[in-house]
């Protein structure tokens, strides 16, 4: 994934400690998709990703950051999305990755189901935290 950091300056913040920061982390979400112009039907997928991640970050990551901005490049917008955790992190992330894997009570689609949802999907973890960035472009 290329780095679309220098997005994050301008970038909407919210910070996650509980389930109605998730729901508010959503909100946020769909509202920079809606101002880029995407669909309903990407704007569906990438608010579906964003909640799957959202809550996984809670979940396992005992909260944290999600930061989202708009991306313009060329003739096309998308929306640029990081959530950042600072839990135990991930062993073994291609394990996290593959459908039907999970360490909790979940049917295993979180990280899998949010990579397929998107254009674009990184993931970094260590024993310091998580990082996952999406990115879905509009047009």
């Amino acid at each position: 994934m290329r780095d679309y950091g220098a997005a994050l300056a301008s970038a909407d913040t919210v910070s996650v400690a509980d389930s109605s920061d998730v729901v508010s982390a959503r909100q946020m979400v769909r509202t920079l998709a809606q101002r880029s112009g995407m669909s309903l039907v990407h704007q569906t997928k990438l608010v579906t990703a964003a909640s799957e991640l959202g809550r996984n970050m809670l979940v396992y990551g005992g909260g944290g950051v999600v930061r989202a901005a708009t991306i313009t490049e060329a003739e096309r917008c998308g929306v640029y999305v990081e959530f950042e955790d600072r839990g135990p992190g991930i062993a073994d992330i291609e394990l996290a990755l593959t459908d039907g894997w999970t360490s909790g009570s979940g049917m295993g689609l979180g990280l899998s189901g949010a990579k397929r949802l998107v254009d674009e999907f990184d993931i970094s973890s260590g024993p310091d935290g998580t990082t996952v960035r999406i990115l879905k472009w509009g047009r």
